[in-house]
């Protein structure tokens, strides 16, 4: 309980003093060029995110009083900098985003680069991704890309609006992934769409359906059960957990077309032929670890999100003459390495 008292009192003064050098920067009678400083506007904007007045009172914001973090200042030196998090893991800075070609007989090299702040999820880049190499007529015809760049729509936009089959894992039907034993997932479920109703495995219908939007915007349809139906269920338990109300079992469908999609992916995913299809997509892996070891990509020498993409193209743009020239003189392509422990695995 000290530490925290001595943190605040020490952050609140911190707030005192930068509210001090504000009031005299727009004071009438203080130069007007001063306001114009970047660094006067960096500090004004970091003292109207992190701190608030009461009257004299200054008090340091803290959790949800704090704007978003993708419009939150994360360093004084970079404007355009967020902090994100993945894996357990954070940072400030960006994301940098490679696309390569795979052919077999050719050399692979990185066809596109897209940078993002540090809080934009790997989702909200695929169609970017598409749309940046269709303006370079560089569309393939099949795009192998990480789970994180993949859903539904993605499938659908890209098959629909550019040609491409986007393979990549989607996420499982995780209904009920806490239920113990068997359990009765989504795709079990028999949907007629133009009637909107769904019939269950004991052959009930559906009694509620209902064309909504999430709070992200994208559109669904929560279809409902009666609790009576479900109730005098003989499976109940490998369906519900719904407790007596109105209504039984419930379910969350996309559009039809990003729906079907969904379950045909979900389906050819657990395949052995899609699981070697899918294999190749490790390459990028090698070409990320190239991008590190060899141009030290995850340390930007730049300021502003313009001029580390700039810096980040410079780095693909090295690591493709590197291997253009392998290619030309045959050099042969570097081993995975095997660590000292997988080494003693293998050896027993």
């Amino acid at each position: 309980p000290k530490g925290d008292n001595v943190r605040t009192e020490w952050a609140e003064q911190v707030g005192r003093d930068g509210f001090t050098i504000l009031e005299a920067v727009y004071a009438c009678e203080a130069p007007a060029w001063l306001r114009q400083v970047p660094a006067v506007q960096v500090l004004r904007r970091a003292w109207v995110e992190q701190y608030h007045r009461d009257g004299e009172e200054v008090r340091w914001r803290e959790g949800k009083d704090l704007p978003p973090a993708r419009r939150r200042l994360s360093s004084p030196y970079d404007p355009d900098a967020r902090y994100g998090v993945k894996r357990g893991s954070g940072w400030c800075g960006y994301k940098a985003h490679l696309s390569e070609t795979c052919e077999p007989h050719a050399p692979h090299l990185i066809t596109h680069v897209v940078t993002t702040d540090a809080t934009v999820a790997d989702t909200e880049v695929t169609e970017a991704v598409h749309q940046g190499m269709a303006a370079r007529e560089l569309l393939p015809d099949e795009h192998d890309v990480d789970a994180g760049y993949v859903t539904a729509a993605h499938i659908v936009t890209a098959r629909d609006g550019h040609g491409i089959e986007l393979l990549g894992p989607v996420g499982l039907d995780t209904c009920h992934e806490n239920h113990e034993g068997e359990h009765f997932a989504q795709s079990v479920f028999t949907i007629d769409w133009q009637a909107k109703t769904a019939t269950c495995p004991q052959a009930k219908v559906s009694a509620s359906w209902s064309d909504q939007r999430k709070s992200s915007g994208t559109p669904v349809s929560r279809v409902h059960f009666t609790a009576q139906d479900c109730a005098s269920c003989p499976v109940r338990g490998k369906c519900t957990k719904a407790a007596n109300g109105k209504w039984g079992r419930s379910l969350t469908l996309l559009p039809q077309d990003q729906q079907e999609a969904l379950e045909d992916r979900r389906r050819e995913q657990l395949t052995d032929q899609w699981q070697q299809r899918y294999n190749i997509r490790a390459g990028v892996e090698g070409t990320i670890s190239q991008a590190v070891r060899r141009t030290h990509i995850r340390r930007t020498r730049y300021t502003g999100l313009p001029k580390t993409h700039l810096g980040h193209i410079f780095a693909a743009t090295a690591i493709n003459i590197i291997r253009l020239d392998a290619w030309l003189t045959a050099t042969p392509l570097g081993k995975t390495r095997t660590s000292h422990l997988a080494r003693l695995e293998l050896a027993a």
